[in-house]
């Protein structure tokens, strides 16, 4: 008898025969945010539905917290949730705008020995994110979100105090200020995704916190370009203040989620949930690769412990892949569950996101420091991302819908590409309309596509029960490459201007930079192209169902 019902059930399908209407809600949704991608939906064979688990018990609709609050209470929470991502954006631009004054208190005339304040605090956000994701899971998502901001008002106030002090506290004050950031991000993504039911309103949220990427660039470096008129701590301790005014706003907007698994109860439990073994293998490893390119700009290859730092780096590398892989219970990174797909979506990711880094801080610095515009006009000149970011943002779900996210991920390292060749073979005078637009123009495009589309890519190559880790592993990558690409350009153009500091050494550097940066993203090019052909060759070879693709799609 029960051999006969199972015949006659029709085989569950798998995820690239999805429906139009279903790549649509899904595509919509992961455009929007990083957690959304847990609430992909599979479609049900026609003609098939589950019976109940009892002929009295009727099927219940699942209930939300937002269902349960005020327009009012909606509106606060979820605007206290975009304050993460603006805030993350926030000190990244601050930062930008006020390297020149940064650098005249402490003595330090070259603006891009200074490049390691911006790169340390996205070092540290890309480092820290994955483990404070598991923190939110163990220890509640609204309690580390509240301390991830307080935690980050302390340190921009240590980072305005710094000014009395040395540079290295103000450079240690950016690193850890990074963490508090690491620690709000995922979580405010968590509680978004935790409240809200799948659907028009749940994407609206995620695409509302998509939106505030751009918009807190300029933000902060227009609030910063202000204060700095006056004194550039002054533009920290406002930070601060505002951090905690968020922190306290939250503590009353939030709601309080149920956790899905107990807090841990001991010291033993804790470390297995957190796999803290892991996160220390992963986190040294890249803390100490990255510090190792982002300090030999300035002391070169001559010294030791640069390369006790990449040796040690790489040896951190191979014992957390080791960890993960055969000793954690509950791995940060599940490598076994990754397939030759994720790890090429990563490096089209690590391609494009390192070299925007490197654009963002060289096009500042070059408007600075070769064409002499002040902070607030540079912040004028960058303006236009906040429009191309919100339309791009918005409208990359449509694109998905109609394209593969390997195309979407080519045509975004095409305009990361040709950004970058703007501004590189800008001319020292020329008018603000001609190339330094249209390049804000395409990179702002760029970098709000291809997040999407990488994170879709890396969804359609991961098995289903680990589908919560494609967005994580995104964002991870995305400030890690940053920080890297800028270590790895800055230490280009120390070895091309060899310490010339005449505008015209520092233009020659500038440049070399900026090749770097589209050497960077011609590699990811190539890379989408060996995707695009990999994929065709899969389906001459009619292999799509072959082993180890079973629960995945083409990406």
């Amino acid at each position: 008898m029960a051999a006969a019902r199972d015949k006659s059930l029709p085989p569950v399908p798998r995820a690239h025969s999805m429906g139009r209407n279903q790549r649509r809600h899904t595509s919509s949704l992961i455009s929007s945010g990083l957690y959304a991608i847990d609430e992909i939906s599979w479609p049900m064979p026609p003609g098939m539905s589950l019976p109940p688990l009892s002929p009295s018990a009727p099927e219940e609709t699942p209930t939300y917290l937002v269902d349960k609050m005020s327009r009012l209470h909606v509106f606060t929470y979820v605007a206290t949730i975009c304050m993460a991502l603006l805030c993350t954006q926030i000190g990244i631009g601050q930062t930008l705008a006020t390297l020149r004054e940064i650098g005249a208190s402490f003595d330090i005339t070259n603006t891009s020995d200074l490049t390691w304040n911006l790169a340390g605090y996205t070092l540290a956000i890309g480092t820290f994110i994955l483990l404070a994701g598991r923190l939110g899971d163990a220890y509640g998502y609204k309690r580390v979100f509240l301390i991830g901001f307080v935690w980050s008002a302390v340190w921009s106030a240590i980072s305005g105090i710094s000014v009395y002090s040395t540079h290295s506290l103000f450079t240690v004050s950016r690193v850890l200020h990074g963490v508090g950031a690491a620690l709000s991000l995922p979580n405010g993504f968590a509680l978004l995704g935790s409240t809200h039911p799948p659907g028009p309103q749940k994407a609206l949220a995620f695409t509302l916190v998509a939106a505030m990427a751009p918009i807190g660039l300029v933000v902060g470096a227009l609030s910063a370009g202000l204060l700095a008129l006056a004194w550039w701590p002054l533009a920290y301790w406002a930070f601060a203040l505002m951090l905690l005014i968020i922190a306290g706003a939250g503590y009353f907007a939030i709601p309080q989620v149920i956790q899905k698994n107990a807090m841990p109860a001991t010291m033993r439990d804790a470390v297995l949930e957190l796999d803290i073994p892991g996160a220390v293998a992963g986190i040294s490893s890249w803390e100490l690769i990255c510090f190792a390119w982002n300090k030999t700009s300035q002391v070169g290859w001559k010294e030791p412990y640069i390369w006790l730092a990449l040796i040690s780096g790489a040896l951190f590398a191979t014992l957390f892949v080791l960890v993960e892989r055969y000793h954690a219970p509950k791995p940060l990174v599940p490598f076994h569950a990754l397939s030759s797909d994720t790890y090429l979506a990563l490096l089209v990711g690590a391609c494009g996101w390192s070299c925007f880094g490197i654009w963002i801080a060289y096009t500042w610095q070059f408007a600075e420091n070769i064409r002499h515009a002040s902070p607030l006009l540079t912040t004028a000149y960058v303006t236009p991302c906040i429009v191309i970011g919100v339309l791009a943002t918005g409208s990359s779900g449509f694109l998905l819908q109609h394209l593969r996210p390997s195309i979407v991920m080519l045509l975004s390292l095409l305009a990361f590409t040709l950004g970058s060749v703007l501004i590189a073979t800008m001319p020292r005078v020329q008018t603000y309309w001609a190339q330094l637009f249209l390049s804000v123009l395409v990179m702002s495009w760029a970098v709000d596509t291809s997040f999407p589309a990488i994170t879709l890519a890396l969804s359609h190559s991961i098995e289903r029960q680990h589908q919560g880790i494609a967005a994580s592993l995104a964002s991870t990558v995305f400030y890690y490459s940053f920080s890297l690409g800028l270590g790895v350009a800055r230490t280009v153009e120390s070895y091309v201007n060899r310490g010339d500091q005449s505008t015209r050494g520092k233009l020659r550097g500038y440049r070399a930079a900026l090749y770097t940066a589209v050497g960077l993203a011609g590699l990811g090019l190539l890379i989408c192209v060996a995707i695009l052909l990999k994929a065709q060759f899969r389906r001459r070879a009619g292999c799509r169902n072959c082993r180890g693709n079973q629960g995945k799609q083409e990406i």
